[in-house]
């Protein structure tokens, strides 16, 4: 190697050692401090890609697990006011029973009845103005929801609410059934039939709604594993490894510190030239 003083090769590549360093020790505070990875989409393009797909997929599956929770409140409540409804047919199948004992006459009846016309009305009641949020969900204006529960388009659940007028006698119940000051043994059997025909109705309604809220909990089951897996998944993309980071932040400060030693080293160097003048 020639002397030179024109070009200092020695300081230019103590120079660019350095300034690779500092970019180094740049990069890794830039880690610590904010715990990401990747920070910017040089530190990993691809990384970034996937992990923000995953991003997406995870939120996604959060607003519907929201949804689905959304869901299966809206059928609690239709089947908490069915369950209502069970209760005010077998009260009035009861006080059937006990008009059409022999111990009562017509005044008893016809008490009897009032009570049973009253539950008649609530059984209307409750059908018209049980709503989720404002929307029907028992009386004419019900018809068919669908819920979004899955992070992707297509991925969705049909719930049927339908008028509680179309389950068998129930109509019939609400607005004309009663017991007469002057009610026989056979027509007290005939009431009796149409409300058990009802009451197995709102049953068979029950236990549809129970297979929605049993397939609606496992839906959520299924969305909070999700969540969890893409949101692990995203992290050991994105998440900075700090004992990696804290040891690299210790070698590039001490080559940091060596480079600007070396480069002060260098810099000294063209004065031996002057050892040729003298």
């Amino acid at each position: 190697m020639s002397l030179s003083i024109n070009t200092n090769v020695i300081s230019l590549n103590a120079q660019r050692n350095t300034v690779n360093n500092m970019q180094s020790l740049q990069t890794t505070m830039a880690r610590l401090s904010s715990g990401l990875r990747v920070n910017t989409a040089k530190d990993d393009a691809a990384g970034l890609g996937i992990a923000e797909r995953m991003n997406s997929q995870a939120r996604g599956m959060t607003v519907a697990l929201q949804n689905t929770a959304d869901a299966l409140s809206m059928v609690e409540v239709a089947d908490g006011a069915l369950s209502t409804v069970t209760d005010v047919l077998q009260r009035m199948r009861d006080l059937a029973l006990r008009a059409g004992n022999g111990t009562n006459g017509a005044a008893e009846r016809t008490n009897i009845n009032q009570e049973f016309r009253q539950l008649a009305d609530e059984l209307t009641r409750i059908r018209d103005q049980t709503n989720f949020n404002g929307q029907a969900i028992l009386g004419s204006a019900a018809g068919q929801f669908v819920f979004q529960i899955g992070a992707q388009g297509g991925q969705t659940i049909s719930v049927a609410f339908s008028d509680l007028n179309g389950v068998s006698g129930l109509s019939t119940i609400a607005n004309t059934l009663s017991i007469d000051a002057s009610t026989s043994a056979g027509n007290i059997t005939s009431i009796l039939t149409v409300l058990d025909n009802a009451i197995q109705g709102i049953v068979g309604r029950r236990a549809e709604l129970g297979a929605y809220m049993s397939r609606f909990e496992n839906v959520m089951t299924n969305l909070r594993v999700g969540i969890e897996k893409q949101t692990a998944a995203r992290g050991r993309i994105m998440d900075a490894d700090f004992a990696a980071e804290t040891a690299n932040l210790s070698r590039t400060q001490i080559l940091q510190q060596a480079g600007t030693a070396m480069i002060a080293q260098a810099n000294q160097l063209p004065q031996n030239v002057l050892a040729l003048l003298r």
